[in-house]
């Protein structure tokens, strides 16, 4: 039983996101160039399925679904997903933004574990971390690298822009630096961003070599905030040269050591603030930082000399953490020099904002299935992850249509609060009112299937699980 109370949104602002969820809805339908109408019927089925998703056979038995199992199987391992015009779709989605106008994105990698499948290939091994401190673990499966829009407050909902599977072959850092590229082309041919806007600025964490992410999107309109590890040690601006001095002048400056205080100097920035989670947040800021690169791993080929990439450097230290009352400070690493106060606290709360992005990863394994089926080939895999992004897109634009179907034990959401979860609870009754471009099926008979006491004579080839591909081998400078 639920209990239903109204969203609260204003009439205009409804009709609006009405519109959007049709059109979305249609673009879709579209970018299924083969077994459309299976494969959106089985996006409905995802987003009105009772409770979690468990397998996918149980969603052809969802009334939105009105096709067999056996198309279903057959849409997932034959069907056809555009990517480039899903992502084309995605960018078109209203974004959130930060208080001053501009958009903060975040980029993370998230993998889809497949221990038990030899018979899988492009697999890689994933790091994943275990219930207690330093119980992480590798295990064999798909890393698949999002990148999504962040609200400015405390929320469980971002905006997809774009995925991308990382294969054995390709270097993580260098996939990284060209999705975001062309997500930023994208907002950018959709008029999320403009001439005379403010940059965006892109979250990273420590598993992102942040600095070379910095130096490749150069000539792109956006700021990198990357967390670093605290063992780093970068190089900050070279002396004035003294006069009547001989020899070669040192083109670095004094080390710093980010586990070492005694190596720190004055820094240009220092903001202390207070909040209710994390008590007082104190953020200290040194200008001009840069990592010292060397002619080896991802640069053993750049021409010439190589480049300097002075940012900022952040350090990051709050009076408690929930079930921590003694946290270690956090470092950040921005792309951007001379930074004032107001940029060193936006770049702290910008980077706070994206945790946001485990919630999304978790309602995409936990409630609506991503990583349940035992898909074989990872073409099929990546079939599976745009159908989720798409049901996903279509509940973050139902959030101010849909009314709180809570349940009596549950507290009422204030309006426009809704979590994804309990939008997915009602959307059931919005789809009633929006497009449904797929066609209805037509009469058939199932197929003969294999005949009676024969065998499977074709083995499925086996496939080891392979590495990230490195440029011959990355030095202690140039990891993230």
């Amino acid at each position: 039983m639920s209990v239903a109370y109204g969203s609260g949104t204003a009439g205009g602002d409804t009709r609006l996101r009405a519109g959007e969820l049709d059109r979305f809805r249609c673009e879709f339908y579209r970018s299924c160039t083969a077994r459309a109408d299976t494969l959106f019927e089985l996006t409905d089925a995802v987003l009105c399925a009772d409770g979690p998703v468990r397998s996918l056979v149980e969603l052809t038995l969802v009334a939105e679904h009105r096709r067999g199992h056996g198309a279903m199987y057959d849409a997932l391992a034959h069907g056809a997903v555009t990517p480039q015009r899903l992502r084309r779709a995605l960018a078109d989605v209203p974004l959130p933004r930060a208080g001053d106008g501009r958009i903060v994105l975040a980029v993370d990698v998230s993998p889809w574990l497949r221990p038990d499948a030899p018979t899988s290939a492009d697999r890689l091994f994933c790091h994943v971390y275990g219930r207690g401190r330093g119980n992480a673990q590798m295990i064999p499966g798909w890393p698949y690298s999002f990148v999504a829009a962040l609200e400015p407050g405390a929320t469980s909902w971002t905006a997809m822009l774009d995925v991308v599977r990382i294969g054995p072959a390709q270097d993580a850092t260098a996939v990284t630096a060209a999705q975001l590229r062309e997500v930023v082309d994208r907002l950018t041919a959709a008029g999320q961003w403009r001439v005379g806007d403010l940059p965006i600025v892109i979250v990273a964490d420590a598993g992102y070599d942040i600095t070379r992410l910095a130096h490749v999107l150069a000539d792109r309109p956006v700021e990198l905030v990357g967390r670093l590890r605290s063992d780093r040690v970068l190089r900050g601006p070279r002396a004035l040269r003294a006069v009547g001095a001989t020899g070669r002048p040192p083109r670095h400056g004094p080390d710093f050591a980010l586990s070492d205080p005694q190596t720190w100097w004055a820094p240009a920035q220092t903001t202390a603030t207070d909040t209710t989670r994390y008590g007082r947040a104190v953020a200290t800021a040194w200008d001009g930082l840069y990592p010292r690169l060397t002619h080896r791993g991802v640069w053993a080929d750049h021409p010439g000399e190589l480049p300097i990439i002075a940012g900022t450097l952040l350090r990051l230290q709050v009076e408690r953490l929930p079930g921590d009352h003694a946290p270690k400070p956090v470092w950040l690493w921005s792309s951007v020099t001379g930074a004032t106060a107001q940029d060193v606290d936006r770049w702290w709360r910008s980077f706070l904002r994206r945790f946001d992005l485990e919630h999304t990863f978790r309602l995409f394994k936990q409630t609506l299935g991503w990583t349940r089926p035992k898909v074989r080939t990872p073409v099929a895999a990546d079939r599976w992850t745009w159908l989720i992004i798409a049901a996903y897109t279509q509940l973050y634009l139902a959030r101010p249509l849909a009314a709180d179907l809570r349940r009596p034990w549950e507290r009422p959401a204030e309006p426009g609060r809704l979590t994804p979860a309990r939008v997915r609870r009602g959307f059931r009754h919005l789809r009633v009112n929006t497009r449904h471009p797929a066609r209805a099926p037509k009469p058939s008979h199932p197929g003969p299937g294999r005949p009676p006491g024969s065998r499977n004579r074709h083995r499925a080839t086996r496939h080891d699980v392979g590495k990230h591909a490195t440029n011959r081998t990355t030095s202690h400078a140039d990891r993230g």
